[in-house]
């Protein structure tokens, strides 16, 4: 069954200019992008769409740097697409990645780990009502 997700690349990312070799393993993996869009995202889009997060010690540096460059946002359409591109994506720590993730070739921290995808169904349909819901 067709299902959706979001997916990022974040700025540590763009700015080291492997957006189009994610973007080309994205397709490779027979993910469809129905919506892609470039944004330097202001540090209250960053805020309000890591709003879950706002208790945790992370919060202010991950906020700051997402908005402090430009990221690409897409809407992925597959079958199974949270759970592939979460394998495609590979663990949060680029250290603990399987090779042959996108975060084991990309990532450089935890924070700084290349890409991000949505944890299941439910919060890819809040994600991707966030970045795209007003948009034509």
């Amino acid at each position: 069954m067709t299902e959706k997700t979001l997916a990022i690349i974040k700025p540590d990312a763009v700015k080291k200019k492997v957006a189009g070799r994610i973007i080309q393993r994205i397709e490779d993996e027979g993910f469809r992008i129905a919506r892609m869009e470039m944004l330097r995202p202001a540090r209250e889009l960053a805020e309000g769409f890591y709003a879950v997060h706002k208790s945790k010690p992370f919060f202010g540096s991950l906020t700051e740097f997402m908005s402090s460059g430009e990221i690409v946002v897409m809407l992925l359409e597959r079958d199974d697409a949270v759970a592939h591109w979460r394998a495609v994506m590979g663990a949060t720590d680029p250290a603990l990645a399987a090779p042959g993730t996108i975060r084991h070739a990309f990532g450089f921290s935890i924070e700084r780990n290349a890409v991000h995808g949505s944890d299941g169904p439910d919060t890819a349909a809040w994600e991707i009502d966030y970045f795209f819901k007003n948009k034509t």
